[in-house]
């Protein structure tokens, strides 16, 4: 078994090649030679991931397991082979058989990079990687909202449809009015707030509606959620000119700068006109300025 940091973190970066360009026979061998590959965590990681993820690795991407880099997030590549998904099973069935105590924490997180991933939802292998996580024991609960702070919808209604409970801000997000009226009622200020900012955040205008008409706090950030910037941030983030327009209509402040970055909503939209863009999906930035600038 392997215990040297620097053997493990060169067995790793060779697994991680495999997984990267969709080797099965390659991760296969690696694993059955070097157990301690799905049994131990990347403590010590070389330039070769360093330099590459950088601070991720000094918070959310900290101390990794192998089977965390099925995601694509930290962004490495930018790229997914398409049998991720056999390549997650490989990875879960050897530490199953190697009798890894940690499996449980492997699979749950893995679920969360997997549904915070942009790159998993676009080289279209999201869903098949939730599917073999959720096979495998990972719990739901959580996931969706997690999946709608990077956008990732259908993967949220997917993670729902495999027992995740709904939270207020995931029915807001999923159009589920039923729900929405059954959580209103329950859920404590900060939820609410919570479910405010990431409605903004997808850009869901009749949501924000429907938060406002609940009397949520038109200026207040989320403490659970990119606490910077106001919900009218958010709604410009999203590049929904429609969502801007009820919280401008409704009362919320234009002049308010982020805490981060000191930009007002309109800086924040002028910087995406200057080329930030989503995931190829055309948004209105440019009509978002206009209009703020007009108000």
């Amino acid at each position: 078994m392997l215990v040297d940091a620097t053997l493990l973190d060169d067995r790793f970066r060779e697994a991680v090649s495999a997984i990267d360009s969709g080797d099965v026979e390659t991760l296969e061998r690696l694993v059955a030679e070097n157990p301690a590959l799905v049994r131990k965590r990347l403590d010590a990681p070389g330039a070769w991931l360093r330099d590459v993820v950088g601070k991720a690795l000094d918070g959310f991407f900290r101390s990794p397991y192998l089977l965390w880099f099925v995601a694509e997030d930290p962004v490495r590549k930018g790229r997914l082979p398409d049998n991720i998904a056999g390549i997650a099973r490989v990875i879960v069935d050897a530490a199953r058989r190697e009798g890894a105590p940690n499996l449980q924490d492997q699979l749950d997180y893995a679920l969360t990079l997997v549904s915070w991933s942009w790159i998993a939802r676009e080289c279209e292998v999201q869903l098949q990687l939730i599917d073999v996580l959720i096979d495998a024991g990972a719990a739901p609960n959580g996931n969706p909202n997690n999946a709608l702070v990077n956008g990732n919808v259908a993967a949220a209604r997917h993670l729902v449809d495999r027992g995740a409970t709904v939270t207020l801000a995931t029915a807001l997000c999923l159009d589920r009015g039923e729900d929405v009226d059954r959580l209103l009622a329950t859920s404590t200020d900060q939820q609410k707030q919570f479910a405010f900012v990431l409605s903004a955040l997808n850009g869901r205008a009749e949501a924000l509606r429907r938060m406002i008409a609940a009397g949520a706090n038109l200026n207040a950030p989320s403490a659970d959620l990119y606490s910077h910037g106001t919900p009218l941030h958010h709604a410009v983030a999203s590049g929904s000119l429609d969502a801007v327009r009820v919280l401008v209509e409704a009362g919320a402040d234009t002049t308010r700068k982020d805490s981060a970055w000191g930009g007002t909503p309109l800086g924040w939209a002028e910087y995406y006109v200057e080329g930030i863009k989503s995931g190829g999906v055309t948004k209105e930035y440019d009509a978002i300025a206009s209009y703020l600038h007009a108000v």
